[in-house]
């Protein structure tokens, strides 16, 4: 009997374990970090289809959008710093309530303009390096299936997708990759945008490929994204898989484990 009896308290004292480890894990994931899995590729080659990351909520503090469990009936923000020209950021669209990941490029009060595919701000031209190629095979990607758009289009399945990439270095000195699918698109050529109080410009380094804030919401676009909808900011690729699926290890990039993406 006291062996049984024995036997039930280590069973319990386990389960008791797990149990508060599960509570502590969602309460850890809830307060300071929300997973994002990248469904897309408007922010190639920075990040890839399939990567899959943990945003930092606590970087620029809770809002109605981050604050645990949607119980914050405030507006604003709280505890948090301000975001940066180049941070990687988390927000929810302003009109449809998507996730989406972009590229802060302008903060309140700024300029901002593209002419010729070359960014602008506060009338000064942002410089581009040529930094080579970005080559991909032209095939279907990620749980969506798309096939990626080339600068040498058209590719036949298979064969190599290419887009010329560039080192941009902003105002703050924050480098990052670009890239061009094609000269003179739809938003190579765009009007000045000042940014509002209270909000940020964000736009996709995947340049040709994004519909960011160079799109009106009228439209689709993001528009001006109010602070108040920050979610977070990405720090680090965690885990990436370039298939459709993470269970299918053969597909998963090993150079892409705890990748940084600041420099």
């Amino acid at each position: 009997m006291a062996a049984a009896a024995e036997k039930n308290d280590g069973i319990w004292e386990t389960v008791k374990t797990v149990f508060w480890a599960l509570v502590i894990a969602g309460i850890f994931r809830t307060l300071f970090f929300q997973p994002f899995w990248i469904p897309s590729g408007s922010m190639k080659d920075t990040l890839l289809i399939g990567d899959f990351l943990f945003v930092n909520k606590m970087a620029y503090g809770y809002s109605r959008h981050s604050c645990p469990f949607s119980l914050c009936p405030f507006s604003g923000r709280i505890f948090g710093s301000e975001p940066e020209r180049g941070d990687i950021v988390v927000f929810r669209h302003p009109v449809n309530g998507e996730d989406l990941i972009k590229r802060v490029i302008g903060l309140p009060g700024d300029r901002i303009q593209v002419r010729g595919g070359i960014l602008y701000i506060n009338d000064q031209e942002v410089p581009q390096e040529p930094d080579g190629v970005f080559a991909e095979t032209y095939e279907r990607q990620g749980s969506m299936g798309g096939y990626p758009r080339c600068y040498n289009a058209p590719v036949g399945q298979g064969g190599v997708c290419e887009k010329p990439r560039a080192i941009e270095t902003l105002p703050n000195g924050v480098r990052h990759p670009v890239l061009n699918i094609e000269d003179n698109g739809f938003a190579d050529n765009t009007p000045v945008f000042t940014v509002p109080a209270d909000h940020i410009f964000v736009m996709g380094d995947n340049r040709d490929n994004s519909v960011d804030s160079r799109f009106p919401q009228t439209a689709g676009g993001v528009g001006f994204v109010p602070m108040e909808n920050l979610i977070g900011r990405a720090d680090r690729v965690i885990f990436s898989s370039a298939g459709t699926s993470m269970l299918f290890f053969w597909t998963w990039r090993a150079d892409r484990f705890f990748h940084a993406l600041h420099e």
